[in-house]
């Protein structure tokens, strides 16, 4: 698992899985959100715009990436 670090928080699942790369824009994110292909803390998530804070873990694929403030 990898560590990514953000400078404010919340911010949205959708804009997290576009900037860290996990898929190839936000468009497609929003899509695998509402797919119900993410998970954040082990639990399916559907709200593209979920906010995401500190200490939460995002899943989707093979990537898993846990949010740290910077």
């Amino acid at each position: 698992m990898r560590e990514v670090e953000i400078n404010k928080e919340p911010v949205e699942l959708y804009k997290i899985l576009k900037f860290e790369g996990m898929v190839g824009s936000g468009g497609e994110a929003k899509m695998v959100v509402a797919g119900g292909q993410v998970l954040v803390n082990g639990e399916v998530e559907t709200r593209k715009r979920k906010k995401i804070v500190a200490g939460d873990i995002i899943e989707f694929g093979d990537e898993k990436i846990q949010i740290r403030l910077a």
